[in-house]
């Protein structure tokens, strides 16, 4: 996901709706609520502007938001042999995935690249759903099934998530679910019914900060999950945002599409690499991954710290890094965080430069810049913040 700032939007056209793109079931309460800008992911309407980045990112990160994210398509993998065929998706072992557990999973092709990068829920024994990125990766499944020889079914069920995230959603949710909530752990879900909205509840987020998300399963009933949750989140000052860019960037989550594509694979992203999982099983791109990792890797993606007052236009286009005076890699999104006081974002470079600390300067949209590279995340690696 990705957001644009005021600046940003004023410079862009005009954004008719039609029906060549998809609507969340919460399409018109997030008008009703005051966005004015969207974006298009997975050929859906994403909200990119409500209030300030800033204003929205200190609601996000000391009280309670919540966010249409209907554009997170849901694959769904189901049959007899639905989990035997999912593990030929990712690099993941998935047979330590229980029902009820959720894992972040890169999707990996025959040549190693990253075709998508979902949260992956596990709702029964023989079901499983993909909540992807920005990308067509529910086709590459239904590819993949179509040459696997597998007892299973691909399809779009119409399931919508919302996120409610920010250290009072607990709270939000307790006044919505009841105190069972509070046994939750972070990345489990489980099904729940809301006076007879049904929904499944997962604990994840694009934070990493306390949050839920929530995945309405009657798309009717998008009007009335948004405001049920409004309500209850009315004492803890909820409000409706955008994705937050500051935050997701501190915490060290990509965007598939602009930070990491099909052209990249897990052992140039830094700590990703930790994910290409020793198992018996095989998996599409697993002998590719072999040699990359034998091989070794000649770019990185790493973290990087802008030396410049407040950035108030984010990356429209990737910004050119040199070292020396040589052009070495590019900025693929760059943002201030408040809670750091800091211009903050990707790099790719040469491995060589990945390091941190390592001086270089970036040719952006407000001029040449110094910058030095940095580890990821940012903030709180041990994933501290959402565990609470």
């Amino acid at each position: 996901m990705t957001r644009k700032n005021p600046e940003m939007l004023a410079q862009s056209a005009n954004l008719y709706f039609g029906p060549w793109y998809r609507k969340s079931p919460f399409f018109e309460a997030t008008r009703r609520y005051g966005c004015t800008g969207y974006d298009i992911y997975n050929h859906t309407y994403l909200p990119a502007y409500y209030d300030e980045p800033n204003v929205e990112y200190w609601a996000l990160v000391n009280a309670v938001t919540i966010w249409d994210v209907g554009c997170e398509r849901i694959v769904e993998v189901s049959g007899p042999d639905a989990s035997e065929f999912i593990n030929t998706l990712t690099c993941r072992d998935l047979t330590k995935c229980a029902v009820g557990q959720c894992k972040y999973m890169p999707v990996i092709a025959q040549d190693g690249g990253i075709v998508n990068d979902p949260v992956l829920l596990r709702i029964e024994t023989d079901r499983w759903w993909m909540a992807l990125a920005d990308s067509d990766a529910g086709l590459f499944a239904l590819g993949a099934a179509a040459h696997a020889g597998k007892r299973v079914t691909i399809s779009y069920p119409p399931v919508h998530p919302i996120q409610v995230q920010g250290p009072r959603s607990k709270d939000t949710l307790e006044r919505l679910f009841g105190d069972e909530i509070k046994s939750l752990k972070y990345y489990r879900c489980r099904e729940a019914d809301l006076d007879g909205i049904p929904v499944l509840i997962s604990r994840t987020g694009w934070t990493a900060v306390v949050g839920y998300e929530i995945y309405l399963r009657d798309p009717t009933r998008g009007d009335d999950l948004w405001e049920r949750v409004m309500e209850a989140g009315k004492p803890f000052e909820i409000r409706p945002i955008a994705p937050s860019e500051a935050r997701r960037i501190e915490a060290g989550i990509f965007n598939y599409g602009s930070d990491i594509t099909l052209e990249n694979n897990p052992y140039q992203i830094m700590g990703m690499e930790r994910l290409v999982e020793e198992q018996s099983a095989e998996y599409l791109g697993k002998a590719a991954l072999a040699r990359i990792r034998r091989e070794g890797v000649t770019r990185r993606l790493v973290g990087i710290e802008i030396e410049a007052p407040e950035l108030r236009a984010e990356c429209a286009e990737y910004w050119p890094v040199r070292k020396d005076g040589r052009r070495v890699g590019h900025v693929t999104d760059a943002v201030w965080s408040p809670g750091l006081e800091k211009n903050i974002g990707y790099v790719w470079v040469p491995t060589e430069l990945g390091a941190p600390g390592t001086r270089l300067e970036v040719e952006s949209s407000h001029g040449v810049l110094p910058g030095r590279t940095a580890a990821i995340p940012f903030v709180d690696p041990t994933k501290r913040r959402p565990l609470h």
